[in-house]
């Protein structure tokens, strides 16, 4: 057949039925639209407040700055093409990094503000931010991972998928990591040059001098040519925004289309309200070097360097639960259980202290043994140690359908506590479906007899294997079985073994309706 005349796949047709052409609220160029308006706010609504936790968290001791941020935030967004709900929050990461999410959700790293001169250049960072929303680019992005999938589809079919895969990355689990990997990505060219013209227009519009995109792009291109100030600023914001020449020429360009209008810089009226976070950088510069020697096992001084920061900010709740973490990697869960506690009462809202106390509490036995905390922290932010624990705690219960539930969630993670939910998942439901844990076929030996072949597909070994040969009718009904066979073992994960069908040379046409049955496996 002629390729250019076959049949256009079914599941694509049904994807173009689904897609519209709308005009872009911001360019006003015509495109095919995947992903609608109601999802794209569905996506912001959903995802803002996990993706801020697995992102830092709200940075809450100063409440007054994040207010601060979101005025300006709020001011551009009012002059924008596109009128969404947006929302403009301050996360506690020293990464300098700034994200937007379908619908106007939007987020700015404390590590950020404290790299910025005036309120010109931070309403530029909130300005780019609120273009990437208003012109759609992270639903392009989902639409471009829905035209893939679109194209995997046929691929897929007939595919058999382990009820133990691991999909997702670091400890989140399925369907924790949609917005994260939205922030994450790294914008196009084209998306990057379009959200520096519009915002900039955006900033001229509410008042502020559009020069703030020049000089902010011009500190970023040095900072990267100069390899940054650190790991951070590769980790952040130039990995999803990464600065280049072209782009401050380009804003230089607009600035001079603009007919360099002036405007507001707020350089003092910055400079005043970024005055107390700049005050607290010292002890968050300690809590990011005492959590990078506890990366490298030094537990001692990163205990040592948690303590500081707390001191010199006591109403820091992540420095509270660093030493929390700290003293649970000592092996010392009661002392940790006392920090996370503290660091709950401080802010009860981060994932990562309540996941601390509801582990303590486990491996101490005490009260309800941490279920209550580690539920929080799974709501807050599903993760792999959360969903382990839980599922930990139901199987203990003697609620097996719960365990598996939790523990084939917690698979989801790539982590290593991810890995140990797999073994415990395929345990569990070893018991009723054990013989679908093992491959079966078969081959011929060098004297052409019949050999039936076995592949162990469960995280664990396994023994006693009892096959049955069978032939099939024209229908594919058995007509004939066999005497049963049995692989005494042991087979370990992922290994092969055979054993003589006992059957004999065959003809062709008796090997092509040969089946080998799978009727019974021990876990050891």
């Amino acid at each position: 057949m002629n390729t250019l005349l076959r049949p256009f796949p079914a599941v694509a047709v049904f994807a173009l039925a689904l897609a519209a052409c709308a005009t872009n609220p911001v360019t006003g160029r015509k495109e095919i639209q995947f992903v609608s308006e109601a999802r794209e706010l569905q996506i912001g609504s959903q995802e803002y407040a996990p993706t801020r936790q697995s992102q830092g968290g709200d940075f809450r001791v100063l409440p007054e700055l994040t207010a601060y941020v979101s005025g300006v935030g709020q001011k551009l967004a009012a002059v924008s093409d596109r009128q969404l709900p947006y929302e403009f929050v301050v996360l506690n990461s020293s990464v300098p990094n700034a994200w937007a999410l379908p619908g106007g959700k939007i987020a700015v790293n404390r590590g950020l503000l404290t790299e910025l001169d005036n309120e010109a250049e931070l309403a530029a960072v909130l300005g780019h931010e609120i273009v990437h929303a208003a012109a759609r680019h992270g639903a392009k992005a989902q639409e471009r991972g829905t035209l893939l999938q679109v194209g995997m589809v046929a691929a897929q079919v007939g595919v058999a998928m382990s009820d133990v895969g691991t999909t997702a990355g670091n400890l989140m689990v399925q369907g924790a990591g949609l917005g994260a990997a939205l922030v994450s990505q790294k914008y196009s060219r084209e998306a990057e040059l379009e959200s520096d013209l519009y915002g900039m227009r955006y900033m001229q519009r509410a008042g502020y001098d559009p020069r703030g995109a020049v000089t902010l792009q011009e500190k970023f291109v040095r900072l990267a040519q100069a390899g940054g100030r650190g790991q951070n600023w590769l980790e952040g914001l130039f990995a999803s925004h990464p600065p280049s020449p072209e782009r401050v020429a380009r804003n230089q360009a607009t600035l001079a289309e603009l007919g360099n209008p002036g405007g507001d810089l707020g350089r003092e009226r910055y400079a005043a309200r970024v005055a107390p976070l700049l005050a607290m950088k010292p002890a968050y510069d300690k809590a990011d070097e005492a959590l990078a020697l506890a990366r490298k096992k030094d537990l001692s001084g990163a205990r040592r360097l948690a303590a500081e920061a707390a001191r010199l900010v006591p109403a820091e709740a992540r420095f509270v639960q660093l030493q929390g973490d700290i003293a649970l990697a000592q092996q010392d869960p009661q002392a940790a259980l006392a920090f996370y506690r503290k660091s709950i009462a401080l802010d009860d809202g981060y994932f990562a202290a309540h996941l601390g106390a509801g582990t303590a509490e486990y491996l101490l036995s005490a009260g309800d043994r941490g279920e209550a905390e580690l539920t929080r922290s799974a709501q807050l932010l599903p993760t792999a140690p959360a969903l382990y624990y839980l599922g930990s705690i139901a199987k203990e219960a003697g609620d097996r359908q719960r365990a598996m539930d939790l523990f084939k969630g917690a698979a989801a993670s790539k982590s290593e506590l991810g890995q140990q939910a797999a073994v415990e998942y395929a345990r569990l439901n070893f018991a009723d479906n054990g013989t679908k844990y093992i491959a079966s076929g078969l081959q011929l030996d060098a004297r052409g007899q019949v050999v039936a072949v076995v592949e162990n597909r469960a995280p664990f070994p396994v023994s006693q294997i009892l096959l049955t040969p069978v032939l099939l009718d024209a229908n594919g009904r058995i007509a004939q079985e066999g005497r049963q066979l049995r692989i005494a073992g042991p087979v370990q994960p992922g290994e092969r073994a055979a054993v003589s069908a006992g059957i004999g040379t065959v003809t062709e046409d008796v090997r092509a309706r040969l089946r080998i049955r799978v009727d019974g496996v021990r876990a050891e």
